[in-house]
């Protein structure tokens, strides 16, 4: 950490203001203080002993909503906890947070409104705060943002790239990998001027990797994120991960939590397999979203049929069955394809569809009745089944996220 310049920055804002402040980051863990404290009360004295926000005191300040704050939070005095009241300022850059100010309020004052209205004063030094966190974050520095744009070209093929993180030392001794790729589903709405999400994709992956060796390296982009990952990694360690990385996420993105979806790919033991990995575990994550029978967390060779399809490319993912064309058109209410493809999936058995789909069985059986009289055919014959269940897939396919 840049600890004297982060101090410093502290300790200016904090005699501009007249007050004493208190930095945490995202965890609750103190990360500096200033000298300045004409009213400190028993909270903030043990925060500075012990480093760390107590739970009770932490479920306190969440109640009153800084997790997903965007301005100045006022929360008021708690006696039980010996607590005063105090004022909150997320810190903020293009959007995402990376920790949080704490101003604390005198013994005799009665609301936040004097130090709110004192903020707007120490602006810019609180901006200047916040920039210093996310250069110690290092997701956001400028080395670790080269590293980053090295290993995702490689990841795409580039011979350059791909020679160069050949020679890191992180690669030495620990093949054979595997590739992972985190994707998120998140639908929030991103505020005005914040970046594409690469940023926080890039500091969620990594803060989700401090002290795990079984991640070599991790890197993010707009949609998603990418591991390379020792393929000795038990799966216990790397769901760890995973929910790590999804805490992260919705951390910094400021949300209650993110529908996450992981793809990986068959492992490799030399780097000029990592593009290769990388279009597996892409592919696998892909499936992962359109086909919920799959899982959260999928690896390339369970994905079947998808295998195919995402290597034919755009020209496979759209379906070209006349049997599919005419169950399509004539389904309008989307009443037969569903059960037509669960039961595919089921390996046939009724009584499975009907379960999961909530219907009796002879409600299937009438439906199989009607697919037959609209194609004419037998959706359950050899080669009709294979035709139907695969145009099934390619229309999910084709409803993939572009990442």
């Amino acid at each position: 950490m840049q600890t004297t310049q982060v101090e410093l920055e502290v300790e200016r804002i904090a005699a501009r203001l007249g007050r004493g402040l208190s930095l945490e980051d995202l965890d609750g863990v103190l990360l500096a203080y200033s000298s300045h404290q004409s009213s400190a009360d028993r909270v903030r004295v043990n925060f500075l002993l012990s480093k760390k926000v107590p739970a009770d005191v932490s479920a306190w300040q969440v109640q009153h909503g800084i997790t997903t704050a965007m301005r100045p939070v006022a929360v008021p005095a708690n006696p039980g906890l010996g607590m005063l009241g105090r004022v909150c300022v997320p810190l903020l850059v293009r959007g995402f947070r990376v920790g949080y100010l704490w101003v604390q309020q005198d013994a005799g004052e009665d609301s936040a409104a004097h130090i709110l209205k004192q903020l707007p004063g120490v602006r810019e030094d609180v901006e200047r705060l916040a920039a210093l966190l996310l250069e110690d974050n290092t997701a956001g520095s400028e080395h670790r943002t080269r590293r980053e744009r090295v290993f995702l070209a490689a990841a795409t093929g580039d011979g350059q790239a791909l020679e160069e993180c050949a020679g890191w030392p992180e690669l030495d001794g620990t093949a054979p990998w595997h590739v992972e790729v985190l994707l998120d589903r998140s639908t929030a709405r991103r505020e005005e001027g914040t970046d594409d999400g690469t940023l926080a994709r890039r500091t969620a992956a990594l803060q989700a990797t401090v002290g795990a060796d079984v991640v070599v390296f991790s890197a993010g982009e707009a949609s998603h994120s990418v591991l390379l990952v020792r393929h000795d990694a038990g799966q216990a360690e790397l769901a760890s991960i995973r929910r790590r990385y999804g805490e992260r996420l919705a951390a910094v993105a400021g949300t209650a939590g993110i529908p996450l979806m992981s793809g990986a790919s068959e492992p490799f033991a030399a780097p000029d397999g990592l593009a290769g990995g990388y279009q597996q575990a892409r592919s696998a994550a892909q499936a992962a979203v359109v086909d919920p029978l799959l899982g959260d967390a999928v690896g390339y060779r369970s994905i079947g049929v998808y295998q195919f399809l995402a290597g034919g490319g755009w020209q496979a993912s759209s379906p070209r069955s006349v049997y599919f064309e005419e169950l399509e058109d004539y389904d309008r209410n989307n009443e037969l394809l569903p059960v037509l493809e669960l039961l595919f999936d089921k390996n046939g058995s009724v009584q499975d569809v009907a379960g999961q789909l909530h219907l009796h069985r002879s409600s299937v059986y009438n439906r199989l009745s009607r697919v037959r009289s609209v194609i004419g055919a037998d959706p359950l014959s050899g080669p009709v089944r294979l035709e139907l269940h695969l145009a099934l897939k390619a229309r999910r396919w084709s409803r993939r996220p572009r990442i």
